[in-house]
């Protein structure tokens, strides 16, 4: 999964919340539901990194 977040990661360096796709996308990715993401989002910011870390995915 690591892997799998860098290549996203590079693709977007922010997650977009208000981006549907984007919120299923890495809900999949990061095993979460939306509202566990948005939640991450107004913690830490919308870094995938700073996300995942603070989630314990990473």
């Amino acid at each position: 999964m690591a892997d799998d977040l860098h290549v996203l990661e590079d693709r977007s360096s922010t997650i977009d919340i208000n981006q549907a796709s984007e919120v299923d996308l890495w809900c999949q990715r990061l095993g979460v539901s939306e509202m566990a993401l948005r939640q991450a989002v107004a913690d830490v910011g919308a870094s995938p990194e700073q996300i995942a870390v603070h989630l314990g995915k990473k």
